[in-house]
């Protein structure tokens, strides 16, 4: 997703506690007033639990 960066995934899950699962990123990305496009594509990851900021960026830039 192009109009997506790694920094802007960093900055809406900052203060996240791992594990987590994909509720908790959704909600975590909420609270730091990400940007929709950002709280859209954690929402519509595949994979439901995640053990670090790493495999979320791998899921969402990876697929």
């Amino acid at each position: 997703m192009a109009d997506l960066s790694p920094i802007d995934l960093q900055k809406a899950l900052s203060g996240m506690d791992y594990p987590a699962d994909k509720k908790s990123l959704v909600d975590r990305a909420r609270e730091n007033k990400a940007d929709d496009k950002v709280v859209s594509r954690l929402d519509g990851l595949k994979q439901d639990t995640f053990d670090g900021p790493n495999e979320v960026q791998k899921a969402v830039f990876n697929g």
